[in-house]
């Protein structure tokens, strides 16, 4: 059997006699290649983690969005992770963890990541339903990570992050024209709300519970998949963030409580690494745009993907006042 393509590089990396074994921990959206976790002999690093992308002979969209836009989007997405792990990562400290990047290599259309494995370093669990614990544990982590880049330029990331962006979505926004004109109407002035907030950050782009790694104690979370961030407002991750873990219930009872802790953590965050700005105007202003940012999201799923269980009573709630008010 053929060595792997990326054997030889994390070789070179991580300065392993050899690869023990390896398992593919999940294959990429769309067919882009696989996700493998490498235990190694003779090297300092137990196992590592490599990403490795390659643009498929054929796109197989899960939803049947296979398109030459799609593609080159995507293949842009992984442009923008090589760049946030070659030139950013090493930014955030143990309040928004990240794996650390060993090694990172461009070769055609095949990039390969090898990452530090977040499962030796104790963020071993994942989760697909939240305790409280693990719910705030993610909403500081968010916190942190925009205190740590508020007011930073995105160079060589997304201009305008988060993978449902509206000059990223022509295909789904002309669906839209077709079976919801108001809020298609809609979409370029909450993109520009958005976008006019002075207090700009950078937003992970895909903060979704499956990409939050988990310390078994519960202390601690890390974070992974940085194909779309990119600049904009917090409360873009805030309200996706939220969508992907509580239930329409939830949305509506919890929405003060926990707007309450992340705008604390906020605070904390900025404080810590003694940002320059009005905190008080920043929360003022997010608190605002937190439903504009959720119903700029139900606008992409409501193209994308009709019917999809994040469009419940809470979400068609926000997005008529939000509407209603332009």
């Amino acid at each position: 059997m053929n060595a792997p393509a990326w054997m030889p590089f994390v070789l070179e990396v991580t300065g392993a006699s050899r690869v023990e074994h390896w398992q593919e921990v999940q294959s990429l959206w769309s067919g882009y290649g696989q996700i493998v976790r490498c235990a190694l002999a003779g090297s300092d690093v137990a196992s590592v983690i490599v990403k490795h992308v390659r643009w498929p002979t054929t796109q197989r969209h899960p939803r049947g969005w296979s398109t030459s836009r799609s593609h080159e989007r995507k293949a842009r997405s992984y442009q923008v992770e090589s760049a946030w792990y070659r030139e950013y990562a090493d930014r955030c400290d143990d309040s928004c963890r990240v794996p650390r990047c060993l090694g990172l290599e461009n070769d055609g259309d095949e990039v390969f990541m090898v990452l530090e494995d977040l499962n030796t370093a104790g963020f071993d669990a994942r989760r697909r339903h939240l305790s409280d614990e693990d719910l705030l544990a993610c909403l500081s982590w968010l916190a942190h990570f925009h205190a740590t880049f508020m007011q930073v330029q995105p160079v060589g990331l997304w201009e305008t992050g988060t993978y449902w962006h509206l000059a990223t979505r022509p295909d789904e926004l002309q669906v839209l024209r077709d079976r919801a004109p108001a809020i298609a109407d809609a979409a370029p002035i909450l993109d520009a709300m958005l976008s006019a907030s002075p207090f700009q950050t950078w937003v992970h782009g895909d903060a979704k519970v499956a990409n939050f790694c988990f310390a078994e104690d519960r202390s601690a979370v890390a974070a992974v998949d940085f194909q779309y961030v990119g600049g904009g407002c917090g409360m873009k991750d805030v309200a996706y963030f939220l969508s992907s873990c509580l239930d329409e219930d939830a949305c509506e009872r919890r929405e003060s409580e926990l707007l309450a802790f992340y705008f604390q953590a906020l605070r904390q965050g900025i404080s810590r690494r003694a940002v320059a700005i009005d905190v008080d105007a920043l929360e003022s202003n997010w608190r605002a745009l937190y439903p504009v940012a959720w119903t700029d999201f139900f606008r992409f799923l409501e193209g994308w993907s009709p019917g999809h269980w994040k469009v419940h009573r809470y979400t068609r709630r926000l997005a008529q006042q939000v509407i209603g008010s332009l």
